[in-house]
């Protein structure tokens, strides 16, 4: 028996969503008919993947958002529950990193990674959560799915870039405990932990020598495509995933076990 993924009717909210990861990641569940909200502090990235979406037959609407300002947070859940309506999956994918030794980290390094990465990724499915639970109480038979989006660097330490992997693990604690408080609502909480994507942001540092060097060092000497991550993202949107609560899933072509 096949299994067949159809998001019709649902609500995706996706943070990033402006490049990389989270750009596919919107067009993805578009694609499978997901109405989703496009969010970030880029708006005019935004519309141009809103006007993509919708070229390809999808349903998208763009809301700003800054992760990193607790009042820009609320307004644009508000706003997004306003334009599409009552969300039912959260991709919590917003972040950032910074990379030098961690004896040369300054406050506002240390600030611009953390306040995105971590306190901005826990305010936005905090406030996604509310509206959650207050729906489940009205009918438990409502579902949710929160989807935050780790890394490899959350389960082991990389070089060079120490912030971003407490950041990260952080996110991987984080997702357990929405997991166990949240998950009688009927919200499944997890995580996906990638790898070493090739995006259009680090497209650049990979063609370098040092960005070389890095690419030998990974188990099977090649990065990931974001289309790498499309089967776990759906599967974790869906009712399939009824049984996965508070996993922390790796898709980094076994870097993590090295």
């Amino acid at each position: 028996m096949g299994i067949e993924v159809n998001f019709e009717g649902k609500i995706a909210l996706v943070t990033g969503a402006s490049s990389g990861l989270g750009a596919r990641f919107a067009k993805i569940l578009a694609q499978a008919g997901a109405q989703v909200v496009l969010a970030s502090r880029r708006v005019e990235r935004l519309k141009e993947l809103r006007a993509e979406i919708e070229a390809n037959g999808g349903a998208a609407h763009v809301v700003a958002l800054d992760v990193t300002d607790y009042a820009s947070i609320k307004s644009a859940i508000a706003h997004a529950e306003t334009e599409a309506g009552p969300i039912d999956i959260l991709v919590n994918n917003s972040g950032v990193s910074s990379t030098q030794r961690l004896i040369d980290v300054t406050p506002e390094e240390y600030a611009f990674v953390v306040d995105t990465n971590q306190r901005g990724a826990f305010f936005v499915a905090q406030e996604v959560a509310k509206r959650m639970i207050a729906r489940a109480k009205g009918d438990p038979k409502i579902k949710h799915r929160i989807i935050n989006i780790a890394s490899v660097a959350g389960l082991r330490v990389l070089p060079q870039i120490g912030i971003y992997c407490m950041s990260k693990a952080a996110v991987v604690h984080m997702t357990k405990s929405m997991a166990i408080e949240w998950g009688k609502y009927g919200i499944n909480t997890n995580a996906i932990c990638p790898g070493y994507i090739s995006t259009e942001i680090n497209q650049e540092y990979f063609r370098s020598e040092q960005g070389k060097k890095l690419m030998d060092m990974l188990p099977r000497k090649r990065l990931g495509v974001p289309e790498d991550l499309d089967g776990l993202l759906l599967l974790l949107a869906s009712e399939e995933s009824g049984f996965i609560n508070g996993s922390i899933i790796s898709a980094d072509d076994g870097l993590s076990v090295q």
